[in-house]
């Protein structure tokens, strides 16, 4: 990915590069956010009663890549990673036993997924959401993949200043 000398995605470039490389700044941006703080940081909560943590939305944005790469635009019948049909919250909401190697694992996991599952294919090209057969195309599911970093990426920043001072990562 070719940077500005603000370090954000080059100014220049094709619909699909200009796509794809917002979206590699997005999920950098949530790995710098998070870089260098422990286990018990990933896991301390933003602020009562709210039980938004880093790793959290970490798990929850692997939830998401799986969600519209692999189940809707690869038409995988895939499960949930973390949540379910009963516990649709299961990512956030974490338990002594969650560990952050592994939630860092699976969410590199679903990104490499969601790489291969849109390569190859145009922005033009349509899937259908499996629960309701809507239709989306894969420029959709950038842009859409793109606010939704963006906005927690945001929650993240506020999460990180409020464990150890850091801000603007």
């Amino acid at each position: 990915m070719t940077t500005t000398s603000g370090g954000y995605p080059g100014n220049v470039g094709d619909e699909r590069t200009m796509l794809e490389n917002w979206l590699e700044y997005q999920r950098e941006t949530l790995a710098r956010i998070c870089a260098g703080l422990d286990e018990k940081q990933l896991k301390e909560a933003s602020a009562p009663p709210s039980n938004l943590t880093l790793l959290g939305l970490v798990r929850h944005m692997a939830e998401v890549e799986r969600n519209w790469f692999r189940r809707v635009l690869g038409e995988s019948p895939v499960p949930g990673v973390y949540g379910s049909t009963e516990q649709p919250d299961r990512a956030i909401e974490l338990t002594e036993e969650d560990r952050a190697e592994e939630g860092f694992a699976t969410w590199r996991r679903e990104i490499e997924a969601a790489r291969a599952a849109a390569a190859g294919r145009a922005l033009d090209d349509t899937c259908r959401r499996p629960r309701d057969g809507e239709e989306f195309s894969l420029r959709w599911i950038y842009v859409h993949m793109i606010e939704e970093y963006a906005r927690h990426n945001g929650h993240a920043d506020l999460i990180r200043e409020r464990i150890d001072g850091v801000t603007g990562r």
